[in-house]
Formats: structure tokens, C-alpha cells, sequence
């Protein structure tokens, strides 16, 4: 099926160029995970978009909350703001690193004695804290805390599923694309761009959709032979950090995701420190922000048996 995304990324630019900053803020070189343990139960929680389209779900910590914690399939490690970590009293553990999309930040941590999310409950959870995380944040729930399971997301219902690893079909419209775990991340591995084959990786704590250098000048080399090709624009962006960067925005013509294609994609090359951390500095790379993910009904991640599906509207 062929989607075309033009329209739903002209919204992103304010008058003044400027990307609103909501960029996923981390990812760490160091995974621990989480493993599930025999009595996860499936889990459902109505989640709320902040100004940016992430999602925000209640999570209580030490049996006290609830607090917005933001989903990032995008980041190794959870973390919480200092605000909370504060207010709570958390005692603090030993400092961690915590890589951001403009480099390494050595971060004070917390331990947190329980955290609790729906029905799911982890102990003892060591966490970074970072001093801003963006207005109405607590926290930023992590792919760590998944432990091999599977994360559905439902845009259009406010919906946050987790469950168990399982098998699923492709239906009329639903598109299920096999991938690999990178450091935590699932990257898909059906995945091409006019007949180039590229990494593709979901990040649902990134605003926008963003590819490194590579991948832009395979771009460029097929817009030279397109003279009616649209401008690119110079965007500035940040991390949920704070952390500011730039950007360079333009359209992908074509993206093939396993059997879905999507048309005219709008992307930000910025050269960010996230693509050398997975390896994938010189090799075409697309990280999928949630400018292009809201678009489509449902988007769930199963990390257990690295499969990513679409539920198309």
C-alpha cells in the first residue's frame, strides 16, 4: 500500500523554521534489561499526546503517583526528572552515562525501589535523572523496562498495551515487517529506498523523523536527476534535554518498509551522535519519528520476536 505523508509533515514547521523540540533525548551503550518475570500480566493504559505527539503514561513510583512518564522505544535506559527525584526523596545510586543524540552526558542517578506500570511492576530500578525533560514530563519509560516483551502503541485510541511475545498475521490492514535487536532498538530489515537498501528504527520519543548522512546523499544523488525536487530547509531542534542542534529538512521519495510503502516522507538529516552508537555512521539510516508513526492506527513492537507491525488507518 502506498501512504502519502506530505501533508502530515508540513505541520511540524512553525512560522519561524524551527522544529519544536521534543527529540528523543537518549540512548545508552550500556542495555541491561529488564527480564520479564512469570507474573507480567498484559497491561492496558490510555495514554495522552503532549503538545510534541509523544505519548504520556501514569506511572507510580514507590506506590506514589501517578506521574507522565513519556514511551521512547528509542531509548535503552528510563529516566526520571529531577523534580520527581526530588520531591520523592530518591535515594541517589552511582552516576551513569547516558548517550543523547549530541553526545555522552554523565548523569547522578536514583534508585528507585518500585516502579509500577499498569499491572507491571520491576524492583529496584536504578535511573538517570536529567534536570528538564519538557513541560508536563516526570519521566521517560525506556525499552530496558520492556524486558523482551511486546509494546503495542494506538494512536488513535490513547491506548498503551503491553504483553507477552506472540505470534500475529498480516491482515487486510495490518503489514508485519521482520527486524533485528540493535542495543535494545529493533531496526527494521526489510527496508529500502528507491531499490537501496537502508536500516530503518522506530523512536517514539523523537518529534521528528531523522536520517544521517548517508542516507541524505543517496537523496541527494536521486533528486539530481529531478529538477522539480522540493527545497530543503535548515530546522533547529533540541533533545528533551535541552540539548540544541540543527537540522537539514527535506522529503523522502520513496520508502519501502517490508510490504508498505510510504510517499514523500518528511526527514531531518542531522548528523547525531545515536547513529554512530549503533554502528550505523556509514551505512543509509533512518530513525522513524512519531511525525510519521501518529499516522497510522497502531504501531506494536514485539521484542521478543523482533517483529514490527502496522495497523493502517
Amino acid at each position: 500500500m502506498l501512504l502519502d505523508r506530505r501533508q502530515a509533515g508540513l505541520g511540524l514547521l512553525s512560522a519561524a523554521g524551527m522544529l519544536a523540540p521534543g527529540l528523543a533525548w537518549g540512548q545508552t551503550g550500556q542495555p541491561p534489561a529488564a527480564p520479564a518475570t512469570p507474573d507480567d500480566q498484559p497491561t492496558q493504559l490510555q495514554t495522552e499526546p503532549d503538545p510534541f505527539k509523544h505519548l504520556l503514561a501514569p506511572v507510580r513510583i514507590n506506590k506514589q503517583g501517578p506521574f507522565q512518564f513519556l514511551i521512547d522505544t528509542g531509548a535503552n535506559v528510563s529516566c526520571i526528572s529531577h523534580a520527581v527525584a526530588e520531591t520523592l526523596a530518591l535515594p541517589p545510586d552511582q552516576p551513569t552515562p547516558v548517550h543523547t543524540p549530541v553526545g555522552v552526558r554523565v548523569r547522578p542517578s536514583v534508585l528507585i525501589e518500585r516502579l509500577d506500570v499498569g499491572a507491571r511492576t520491576r524492583r529496584r530500578v536504578r535511573t538517570p535523572i536529567f534536570p528538564g525533560l519538557g513541560k508536563g514530563i516526570d519521566g521517560v519509560l525506556g525499552v530496558d523496562w520492556l524486558g523482551g516483551q511486546r509494546l503495542a502503541l494506538d494512536f488513535k485510541a490513547n491506548r498503551l498495551e503491553i504483553t507477552r511475545s506472540r505470534d500475529e498475521v498480516p491482515l487486510l490492514n495490518r503489514v508485519i515487517v521482520p527486524a533485528r535487536r540493535r542495543l535494545g532498538q529493533l531496526t527494521i530489515v526489510d527496508a529500502d529506498l528507491g531499490g537501496h537498501r537502508i536500516s530503518a528504527m522506530i523512536d517514539s520519543g523523537s518529534q521528528a523523523t531523522i536520517c544521517n548522512t548517508p542516507l541524505r546523499d543517496l537523496v541527494t544523488a536521486m533528486e539530481s536527476g529531478r529538477p522539480d525536487h522540493q527545497p530543503h530547509y535548515q530546522v533547529k531542534l533540541e533533545t528533551l534535554a535541552g540539548e540544541p542542534f540543527s537540522g537539514e529538512m527535506f522529503y523522502l521519495p520513496f520508502l519501502k518498509l517490508g510490504g508498505l510503502q510510504l510517499g514523500n516522507v518528511p526527514t531531518v538529516h542531522a548528523e547525531t551522535h545515536i547513529f554512530e552508537l549503533w554502528g550505523l555512521k556509514t551505512t543509509p539510516a533512518v530513525v522513524l519519528g512519531m511525525d510519521l508513526l501518529t499516522q497510522f492506527q497502531a504501531v506494536a513492537l514485539d521484542y521478543g520476536r523482533s517483529r514490527v507491525r502496522f495497523d493502517l488507518v
